[in-house]
């Protein structure tokens, strides 16, 4: 009956909409009566001055209006490269159908249609104004982008534009934290934002945009009002909780500050209350805008991490989490050729989780319970600095360098019930974890040009690693049998100490011969060159405090690994029509050689490697994309060791240093259509992965333990992806999406000497729809649906959501967010509801530099929620405690 009710409103309002204005439709063409597309097309309202609607023309240059009956409008229509045309157009009662004509020439009035237009198009660049979407409830550049058509913005805080990532976030043309959106769409302040502008086919280098394939590349640059430059400005907010047993505090100061000299950026964040600006899973992912310079070249190689499997956050969502956050980031223009830029961030954490969780092993069908409860200490630090140079548009000189550094450690008290057919046993389980790894990533890059046929290209990158982790597993019972281990004790007190070095070094030129304006020949020389280094130990903690060292050969390790890639490639592009071909090669000498116990593995060969990409540029926003490769891929050191590695209190883990390479098929099909008439967007994509000798596991499982060693596996395997989206705007007020992704993949192992075959396919789907009026309250409805269907069981997530906004009394604005959580299995074992209910009240006198707020999470009180994951051996459900309700009180002001 809700459902029903809500609907109708919807239908009404609509209704009413459409029955106080007339349909203004008609087209925009060129002198020779050619359809632009485009166009953008304004009503101006003579008696307010205000501007009532605006189009931008389809493909045929079509465009149409709603406009108010018995009124005068000017229409201003403009097109790049066009003379700007202004005509008087008077309504009656009745439809109104007209062609404009524009002339080839200046567009003499583009600034200011572009100032008042709500979406423009220049070129590859897509401009919002920030105004026409935004209604009064907004406060952070997030709420600024969901509102606008085309952009979506998701949980962990990455901006997604046409179905595409964006890859940078600018503020004023200057980096805001480069290689990351999140601190960004968080923190920017949502009554800064003049002009949001998507820059599409984007490349860093203006030398390379004409000769590389940039389609899949998105930026984005924030364009700040006018009273926002060469001034200080932000918000400072302190909040308490409000009926609480346990003492809850916020406090968040943010500042600003732009001018086209130098800019200045400060956040900081400091509560008990489970924000968290930089998450464990955001430290690890943050690349400092580095990008895989080797991608094209045909191989990969890529260091792994000994993060200990440290438990990750869910959604932010935890039993108790305390945080102490700081970054700022800077950029200074020291000549007009010459640029500095750069950032630096501070996170420590205290985290505490509950989890209950079951595992299951899929041969065997044994299980593990547990109940556990962790304690994290995290302290975090992320720096960059960056210098570019280019002194004219035919030479440009970068560096770079990428500094991370952390401390973590993790402490857990479980209770463990393992069920092995009818025989089940409990015992208690203490583990520890602690890493301190270290990582500087540096970039040197040179492009030159000395004339339009020539352009090079030169590209180096090292990476230099330092991990130190450090497990403890103290247990009743005894899993494993090592060398040396004194039996008889009433605690299993296990301890590693692992130290894992890397020094890897990528060096590539490009040269570029442009043999026609829309065709040129790419030769590429390459070389990746890696060293590593692998020591570990394990010893015992007998029961009377005394070290018990296992120096056996199957204990320890000592393990040299060098790899080397040389390679050169070649590749042609030619533009040709609406079609963009690159085929191409490369050819590659791969030596590699690893050491250890006296032995040396060393294995030398040759590889041709081919690819082709595609592009049929159907029509300015319409595009068809494929995607073919083989590439080599090589594992690290870490699959080599051959002496044994505690992966777990319950899983031990042993190398095989003659691994061999696998080699991966790869095609992806990409559609995309993007119609600003009715801001229409569809995207969809399908890629398709076929791995031959992939590296597999061979488990040998003695009940829930389990001892796993690496193999290549005859038998390939495979994966299949999709995605889907599509989204359209409705009488310029409505909005509406639907999008699905699947992934289907197959995978081949031993477990217990039998090769096993699994398989996952998850499917996830989502509808929503929202409005967008500047003095009516907002709605959006949703309902989403998570499908996880794994050999030994199908999981299932239904939600459904919604969110109400509104601006009313010119000083108040009220958001609240619902969603409800229907979690369950296929037979039912599982099935559990739980829902979250979010709301806040602000007050802020108009013109005033204070703000007051009330708001509440989990107002309901919910007190834990479910997930379940996959591993090609097993599958596991949990069950963890969230944060209770809080309820602050909180004061800004605003600079």
């Amino acid at each position: 009956m809700q459902k029903q009710i809500i609907i109708a409103l919807f239908l009404l309002v609509g209704i009413a909409t459409k029955a106080q204005t007339i349909k203004f439709e008609g087209y925009v063409s060129d002198p020779k009566g050619v359809g632009l597309e485009m166009a953008n097309v304004m009503a101006v309202n003579q008696a307010t001055k205000g501007m009532d609607a605006y189009s931008i023309t389809n493909d045929k240059g079509k465009f149409q209006l709603a406009l108010k009956p018995n009124s005068s409008y000017t229409i201003k229509i403009s097109y790049i490269g066009y003379s700007a045309l202004e005509e008087t157009v008077v309504t009656t009662t009745e439809n109104i159908n007209k062609i404009f004509t524009l002339q080839e020439g200046v567009e003499l009035e583009g600034v200011e249609i572009v100032h008042e237009m709500p979406v423009s198009i220049k070129g590859d660049t897509i401009i919002y104004n920030a105004d026409s979407f935004t209604t009064g409830t907004e406060r952070k550049l997030e709420d600024v982008l969901k509102k606008m058509p085309g952009i979506e913005v998701n949980a962990d805080g990455e901006i997604e534009v046409e179905g595409k990532k964006v890859q940078k976030l600018m503020v004023e043309g200057k980096d805001f934290f480069d290689g990351d959106t999140k601190l960004g769409v968080k923190n920017i302040p949502a009554d800064a934002i003049d002009k949001v502008q998507v820059l599409r086919n984007y490349n860093e280098n203006s030398i390379l945009k004409g000769v590389e394939n940039n389609q899949d590349n998105i930026a984005m640059n924030i364009k700040l009002k006018d009273g926002k430059k060469n001034f200080w400005f932000g918000d400072m907010t302190a909040g308490i909780g409000v009926g609480h047993k346990e003492e809850r505090y916020l406090v968040n100061p943010k500042l600003f500050y732009y001018n086209p000299k130098y800019s200045i950026n400060l956040i900081t964040n400091f509560n008990n209350i489970g924000e968290l600006p930089l998450t464990i899973q955001d430290y690890f992912k943050f690349t400092g805008g580095f990008r895989s310079m080797m991608a094209k070249g045909g191989s990969s190689f890529n260091v792994s991490s000994n993060d200990l499997g440290i438990a990750m956050l869910r959604n932010n969502r935890a039993k108790e989490i305390e945080t102490s956050f700081g970054a700022t980031n800077f950029s200074y223009n020291v000549t007009k050729a010459w640029t500095l830029s750069g950032f630096g961030i501070l996170s420590s954490s205290i985290t505490d989780l509950e989890t209950n969780s079951q595992t299951t092993i899929l041969d065997t069908g044994a299980e593990q319970k547990s109940e556990e409860i962790a304690h994290q200490k995290s302290n975090l630090g992320l720096f960059k600095l960056s210098s570019s140079y280019k002194p004219n548009t035919a030479f440009q000189f970068d560096y770079d360098v990428f500094g991370k550094l952390s401390k973590q450690d993790e402490n857990n008290d479980l209770l463990r019930e393992s069920i092995v057919q009818e025989f089940s046993d409990t015992e208690s389980i203490f583990t520890k974890k602690d890493q301190s790894p270290t990582s500087f990533n540096q970039n040197l890059s040179f492009f030159y040009t000395p004339s339009d046929k020539h352009v090079f290209a030169l590209e180096m990158q090292h990476l230099y690693q330092d991990e130190d982790p450090f497990y403890n597993a103290n247990l009743e019972s005894r899993p494993f049998d090592l060398v040396g281990y004194v039996s008889g004790q009433d605690r299993n007190n296990y301890n590693q100490n692992r130290f894992v070095k890397t020094n890897k070094f990528d060096a590539k030129l490009d040269y570029y011969y442009m043999v026609t304006p829309k065709s040129n020949i790419n030769i590429t020389l390459g070389n990746t060159n890696s060293h590593q280094s692998f020591d570990s130990s394990i010893f015992q903690i007998l029961d009377n405090g005394a070290q018990n060292n296992l120096d056996a050969p199957e204990n320890t390790n000592n393990v040299k690994y060098d790899f080397n890639d040389a390679f050169v490639g070649l590749h042609y592009k030619i533009l040709t029509g609406k079609f963009t071909f690159t085929p191409g090669f490369s050819i590659h000498s791969y030596s590699m050689n690893n050491r250890q116990l006296g032995t040396e593995y060393k294995q030398d060969f040759f590889r041709i490697l081919p690819d082709f990409y595609a592009l049929y540029q159907i029509k300015k926003s319409e595009s068809l994309t494929y995607n073919f490769s083989f590439t080599n891929s090589f594992t690290d050191i870490n699959q080599l060791v051959q002496g044994n590695i505690l992966q777990g209190y319950s899983s031990l883990f042993n190398g095989d240093p003659s691994l061999q390479n696998a080699t991966a098929q790869q095609h992806s099909l990409r559609y995309f259509k993007y119609n600003m008439f009715n801001f229409e967007n569809i995207s969809a994509s399908v890629n398709y992965n076929r791995t031959m000798d992939p590296i597999k596991t061979d488990a040998t499982f003695n009940g829930v333990n389990q001892i796993a060693t690496p193999f290549n596996s005859g038998f390939a395997d495979e994966s299949i992806s999709g995605f889907g989206l599509y989204g359209r705007s409705f009488l310029r007020n409505y909005k509406a999406s639907l999008s699905t992704r699947l992934a289907w993949s197959k995978f081949n192992n031993k477990q217990n000497g039998n090769e096993i075959v699994s398989e996952s396919f998850t499917q996830s789907y989502t509808l929503s729809a929202s409005t967008n009026y500047k003095k009516l309250p907002n709605l959006e409805l949703g309902y989403s649906l998570t499908v996880n269907d794994y050999t030994g069981g199908a999981f299932y997530n239904e939600k459904p959501f919604a969110k109400l906004d509104y601006y009313f009394l010119d000083s108040f604005s009220f958001v609240t967010e619902y969603e409800y959580n229907h979690y369950y299995n296929d037979d039912r074992t599982s099935d559990n509801k739980f829902d979250f209910l979010s709301a806040s009240l602000i007050y802020q006198k108009k013109d005033s530099k204070w703000e007051y707020k009330v708001s509440g999470t989990n107002l309901l009180n919910t007190t834990s929620i479910n997930d379940d994951s996959f591993s090609q051996l097993f599958t596991r459900t949990s069950q963890y405690r969230v944060q209770p309700r809080y309820i602050i009180f909180s004061l800004k002001y605003n600079l």
